[in-house]
């Protein structure tokens, strides 16, 4: 009998169990990736909407006479209304409105995304927002020039988005125990700054050319993942597999998967969610979820203040045109991604989930300052600059939304509720997402009394978030040394 190759061996080592971790891993990495493809390009197509176009026109009556030239800067150049002197400030503006719509939804996103199927949910949500992300788009299209379009567009994508991040964080967070699980999100968290690239890359190669391609590619795309999400995203059921569904949790005959089968379940899941009400309560008063909600309020804002701005801020700092400052920002990212995993292992091995994210942020403030006078550094430590703030400022912001939140979701005092997971998460990121919303606004306010007011901004705020943690930093060192293994207790 021939050997069996060590690749098969290594393969039929892996239960079933354990090939459908592995999938629902990787399908709701890609889920969540294409949500922030979709998010991103607005950031890099700010610098289109407003050029640096000082060009010069010459009226026939000059070009007769001899006189020299008259300037007029921005002359049919900008994208109508972000024409004006006060572009600075619409900008921010429309990311607000984004921003604000997604903090208020994300509050109810996880109360209605546990009394509804995780699959059907995330789906409905994927489609609205790879619709609207593309009306955006054919607003260059259609030549479309009116403030309260685009406004409403961004309200509207905002409050569809909140389907997202309770939905995967859920589906992940009851897959995967707590073992390892900073490692385990850390890797998976990475979805957000691969997002960020790919979006980036994506909006440069059209911004130049048809920015409103920029924003209907990545619509297109989170629009297909919503269908693969549908045919394919495997919800964990206690005893079952990926093919089988029980028709009630009193009932151990299986049942395939027939519409009719499903609509039974759809039934009981909406009337057994009804009865786990006074279960999900106790969420909102568990030790440390305050804390780390008002934490990732201000570690939110200096992320996001990032995502929307950090391309235009190289533009105008380092001189770039739209698409080499857009794949300049792709480093910060790339730091994101190391930082999150980074901050798993430690706190894996540490046990202490606030020390790791209260070091972090220590150390964010000074980088911050250094990185405000990127204007006079060459290529070299630019580049060196975003990595290591990308790491430092996406590191707090990766662990509380993932490990933390399900550690937290998963509490014993939560009497096993495993959709109780949606609201924590749901509590704790919505309250982030207002300091997410609160930041592009200042900034774009900010930002015209000079870009160094927004840094000072941006450390005020990690000094603000690393206060709020210290009541728990100091818990954590002065626990029990027999458990440390537990972060959050």
């Amino acid at each position: 009998m021939a050997p069996v190759p060590p690749g098969i061996r290594f393969l039929a080592s892996f239960n079933r169990d354990q090939w459908y971790k592995a999938f629902t891993f990787a399908l709701t990495f890609l889920l969540y990736t294409s949500f922030h493809l979709s998010r991103k390009p607005i950031s890099i197509v700010k610098s289109e909407l407003h050029k640096n176009c000082s060009h010069v026109m010459r009226a026939p009556t000059e070009s007769i006479s001899g006189q020299q030239p008259v300037l007029h800067p921005e002359l049919d150049c900008s994208w109508k209304p972000f024409d004006r002197n006060n572009y600075k400030q619409l900008l921010g503006a429309m990311d607000y409105s984004f921003l604000c719509a997604y903090a208020i939804g994300m509050y109810l996103s996880g109360i209605i995304g546990e009394r509804l199927p995780i699959r059907l949910y995330l789906t409905v949500g994927m489609l609205t927002s790879g619709l609207f992300t593309c009306l955006f788009g054919l607003g260059y299209v259609y030549d479309i020039h009116s403030l309260g379009f685009y406004v409403f567009v961004q309200v509207a994508n905002g409050l569809v988005q909140t389907t997202g991040w309770p939905s995967v964080v859920t589906c992940i967070g009851n897959w995967f125990g707590k073992g390892r699980r900073g490692l385990i999100m850390g890797l998976w968290n990475s979805h957000t700054s691969v997002g960020n690239i790919l979006g980036s890359l994506i909006a440069g190669y059209y911004v130049s050319s048809n920015w409103g391609l920029s924003f209907i590619v990545p619509g297109v795309i989170i629009a297909a993942m919503g269908v693969i999400c549908f045919l394919f995203l495997i919800e964990l059921v206690r005893k079952h597999d990926a093919l089988v569904l029980y028709s009630s949790r009193y009932d151990n005959s299986p049942v395939m998967r027939t519409p009719a089968s499903l609509m039974l379940r759809i039934r009981l899941s909406i009337s057994q969610q009804v009865l786990h009400v006074t279960q999900v309560s106790p969420a909102v008063c568990l030790q440390g979820v305050v804390e780390f909600s008002l934490c990732l309020l201000f570690a939110k804002l200096v992320s996001y203040t990032f995502l929307f701005w950090l391309p235009l801020y190289i533009t105008k700092a380092a001189h770039l045109d739209a698409k080499k400052a857009g794949d300049l920002s792709t480093l910060f990212d790339v730091g994101g991604i190391v930082g999150g995993i980074l901050a798993g292992v430690i706190s894996d091995k540490m046990g202490k989930r606030a020390t790791t994210c209260a070091v972090m942020l220590l150390l964010a403030a000074p980088t911050l300052y250094g990185f405000s006078m990127i204007s006079q550094f060459g290529l070299g430590p630019t580049i060196g600059m975003l990595l290591v703030c990308g790491g430092l400022v996406n590191g707090p912001y990766a662990l509380i939304t993932t490990a933390v939140s399900a550690d937290l979701g998963t509490h014993k005092s939560l009497k096993g509720n495993a959709r109780a997971l949606s609201t924590v998460t749901a509590i704790i990121d919505g309250t982030g997402s207002v300091g997410a919303a609160v930041g592009p606004l200042l900034a774009g306010l900010l930002s015209a009394q000079g870009w160094d007011q927004v840094f000072y901004m941006l450390m005020t705020a990690d000094f603000l978030a690393l206060l709020l943690l210290l009541r728990l930093v100091m818990k954590e060192h002065c626990s029990h040394r027999k458990r440390p293994g537990v972060a959050v207790e």
